[in-house]
């Protein structure tokens, strides 16, 4: 029997899975050519089944070997020493910098908490096309809210990182303390942190208010400069942006905004407040909404090492989706925006992932698709368009 040449079905698989360039660059210094070739797979694997226990992983790991022998091999990758975000991750996101801002931009860093179980973790990410990309993750020994110097231990471990930016960090009630604004303030940062609604501010001498009784409404805001927060000794003004959304189709927020910045006006501070969301989205993508990320069943330095293989596949795969974007190509992957509809229907993240199942399945399916198109000829003409797409789409890969 003639064995058919699959080079090609081989070469596009491998094309179509494969790392940017400047991430394959960093992680072929950092890790043995054999864990390189691994961590290369177990992405391709995070990004296929969306779940990231070592048990699915080690199922779906085609080593040829027992399945006993795969789980202790991804076991022990994922306790190599130099698996870390520091040595790991950190180049790369300065790569991502370089390639996808200006130096002395602003750049927008959103500071978050995310549990389950007895996991405690404190995130940081940056806000980029509507959507989060991971920085840094900090394993908490405790549960419960994050207290200065654990908030503080954190960012300045990634604050080099942006020394040829401006950073503004985003914050919500948990980390919107005076101590933290006075912090970052020393370390030339701005900020926009939610303050809760029972906080005072001294609105003249001695004559301190609650926040909740400034009056603010649905559909008013103000921005109020210079004032103290808090009734603590020995801090600096800061300013306080305050809005509370109108009635938009019946629906109306149950609170307004009160944030604490050294932003200049209502409107940046605003602005700037709203990309926070984008890290509630990213751990809807990292947890029951994508990879499924409680189910690990992996604690201390192995958790981290497997969120670092998530951060690489939900990075690479928005990277490649903002390029399929780029080239107008989405079209053919996922529902576009609609008229009329506020949002956009699917993220960078979701073009990107999607775009791999699409080109993949396609390949495998392909003499069933060309019967198909045979028997539509009609339809020809849009066949060869949608090929002319997966050609770009597999370029953007």
């Amino acid at each position: 029997m003639i064995e058919k040449d699959r080079s090609q079905i081989v070469n596009k698989t491998y094309l179509l899975q494969m790392l940017p360039l400047f991430y394959q660059k960093h992680l072929k210094i950092q890790l043995k050519y054999r864990n390189f070739i691994l961590l290369n797979i177990l992405v391709m694997l995070v990004q296929s089944i969306k779940r990231v226990s070592i048990e699915k992983l080690a199922n779906a790991l085609p080593l040829g070997i027992k399945f006993e022998s795969i789980r202790k091999r991804i076991q022990r990758f994922l306790s190599l020493p130099n698996l870390r975000f520091e040595t790991i991750w950190f180049p790369i996101i300065a790569s991502i910098l370089e390639t996808y801002f200006e130096t002395d931009e602003l750049v927008y860093i959103a500071i978050d908490r995310t549990n389950w179980g007895k996991i405690n973790l404190l995130v940081t990410s940056l806000i980029w096309d509507k959507r989060a990309l991971p920085i840094y993750f900090t394993l908490m020994p405790k549960l419960g809210s994050s207290n200065l110097k654990e908030q503080s231990s954190h960012l300045s471990t990634i604050i080099p990182i942006f020394k040829d930016y401006k950073i503004c960090l985003l914050g919500d009630r948990e980390f919107c303390s005076v101590k933290l604004a006075k912090w970052l303030s020393e370390k030339s940062v701005y900020f926009c942190l939610r303050l809760k609604k029972n906080e005072f501010i001294e609105v003249k001498k001695k004559i301190w208010i609650e926040l909740s009784n400034l009056g603010l409404i649905p559909g008013t805001s103000f921005f109020i400069k210079g004032v103290k927060i808090t009734k603590i000794k020995g801090f600096s003004t800061f300013n306080v942006a305050c809005k509370w959304k109108r009635n938009i189709s019946g629906f109306i927020p149950k609170e307004g905004w009160f944030i604490m910045t050294n932003l200049n006006s209502l409107e940046l501070a605003i602005a700037a407040y709203k990309k926070r969301f984008g890290i509630e989205e990213m751990f809807r993508d990292f947890k029951t909404g994508g990879d499924n990320l409680e189910d690990t069943n992996v604690y201390g330095d192995r958790l981290i090492s497997l969120i670092l293989l998530i951060s690489i596949a939900y990075t690479s795969a928005t990277i490649q989706g903002q390029q399929i974007k780029l080239k107008g190509i989405q079209k053919y992957i996922g529902r576009v925006k609609e008229d009329g509809r506020s949002q956009r229907r699917h993220s960078s993240f979701y073009i990107g992932l999607y775009a791999q199942n699409w080109v993949s399945f396609s390949d495998e399916c392909i003499n069933l698709v060309r019967e198909l198109m045979r028997l539509n000829r009609n339809k020809w003409k849009y066949y060869l368009r949608g090929m002319r797409a997966k050609s770009l789409v597999l370029s953007a890969l």
